[in-house]
């Protein structure tokens, strides 16, 4: 799996940017997302710019990001059993209805159930 990284972009030169974000600072190459201008935040893997997102994207993606390093580093973990207070809860968690929001399809409650029978 590949996880998106936000970053934000300093400087740019024809293919690439100098950007930084998440305490690092890297060059990634935009030959798919064009010419970029410092301050624009762009979403990249494994050292490509894949898309440019808002700041408050960008800022949605860090806190993602936080929480699963909290979790990965033990947070919200008493002995076998994982806390429920973590600020997201997992899709097996969840009933079908905020499945359903999450994954942008409707309900099986909300899906019209008229009678065709004749």
């Amino acid at each position: 799996m590949c996880i998106g990284i936000p970053l934000r972009v300093i400087a740019s030169t024809p293919g690439h940017a100098l950007c930084e974000g998440r305490g690092e600072t890297r060059e990634v190459e935009t030959a798919l997302v064009g010419p970029c201008e410092p301050g624009e935040w762009l979403l990249t893997f494994l050292g490509s710019a894949r898309e440019r997102i808002s700041a408050e994207r960008a800022a949605e993606v860090n806190a993602a990001l936080d929480l699963l390093a909290a979790v990965m580093g033990g947070a919200g973990v008493a002995g076998d059993e994982v806390e429920t207070n973590l600020g997201f809860s997992l899709p097996s968690a969840m009933g079908a209805a905020q499945v359903a929001t999450l994954t942008g399809r409707p309900s099986s409650s909300s899906i019209s159930t008229e009678n065709t029978t004749p």
